[in-house]
């Protein structure tokens, strides 16, 4: 089974007039204000999946300030699930910091989704107080059991839409606070995960940590692939497009030509999130 564990998808009133959410939403703007940032509805979600060969994609939308936004953003995913219960899975996503979060989180969760993502700290990093407002998030996730995905990338090199400031102390404290949650890092990790080399404490830090491929061909060399299974190990990685950013066909053609064997391969593309899920496969 290949299971895509990173996708967004926006509910139509959001499609048709995205410059309405601009004003109030200023990290939206960063990211789609250029006409170019292709958003896509469910129905294109999964014609691309039928296209590309992918069995299941984890779906969510943006972590809105806005508590009205994110709760239309939340029921349009969980429509979106009911409508598709074989091929998505869905995600509960907020802006981590209002207040409402954790009862959202817990109104998502009864209402079909699987989890918490991809949430974001796109404007000031991943402060101390973040984590301190985020706890609550974290305690509804941990008691049910479920994933939570959260925005990270790498603090150095170039600038992107969407590249937030946080650090590498950021990320990593991040994974100290919550340690019993089982904590998807996007985008690598932002490279977090080279620091499980180190013969003292980062290793155990990160025992409950994932990493989700998103974006990779526009930020990493493919040796990443073999070079993170080595370090990590391959049970680690979760196989995420950041679709409609980039298809799955883009990130097929790495992985294959990689050096890993079949059954890493395997498990990087839809093995190991079944497995964070909770799925059967």
């Amino acid at each position: 089974m290949i299971i895509d564990i990173h996708t967004h998808i926006f509910p139509p009133e959001i499609r048709q007039d995205r410059n309405a959410c601009f004003p109030s939403e200023d990290a939206f703007y960063r990211l789609y204000s250029d006409p170019r940032a292709c958003m896509i509805g469910a129905r294109e979600l999964v014609d691309t999946m039928d296209a590309e060969g992918v069995d299941r994609s984890v779906v969510f939308g943006f972590p809105w300030r806005s508590a009205d936004r994110f709760r239309q953003q939340n029921d349009y995913i969980m429509e979106a699930v009911a409508r598709y219960p074989d091929r998505l899975i869905g995600l509960a996503c907020f802006d981590a910091d209002h207040p409402a979060a954790a009862e959202e989180t817990l109104r998502c969760l009864e209402g079909g989704l699987s989890g918490v993502g991809e949430l974001a700290y796109y404007e000031g990093g991943i402060t101390e107080e973040n984590l301190d407002r985020l706890t609550p998030v974290m305690d509804v996730c941990r008691e049910k059991d479920v994933p939570v995905l959260i925005h990270t990338n790498e603090p150095i090199g170039h600038n992107y839409p969407g590249k937030s400031p946080n650090t590498l102390s950021q990320i990593y404290s991040l994974a100290q606070r919550f340690p019993d949650n089982r904590l998807i890092l996007a985008h690598w990790g932002g490279g977090v995960f080279f620091y499980a080399l180190l013969k003292k404490e980062v290793r155990e830090a990160l025992q409950n940590v994932w990493y989700d491929t998103a974006a990779s061909p526009f930020l990493y060399d493919a040796a990443i692939w073999e070079t993170a299974a080595r370090i990590i190990g391959a049970d680690k990685i979760l196989f995420g497009t950041d679709c409609p950013l980039l298809k799955p066909t883009r990130y097929f053609r790495e992985i294959d030509a990689s050096p890993l064997s079949a059954e890493d391969r395997a498990l990087i593309k839809g093995g190991n999130a079944a497995r964070v899920l909770g799925l059967t496969v």
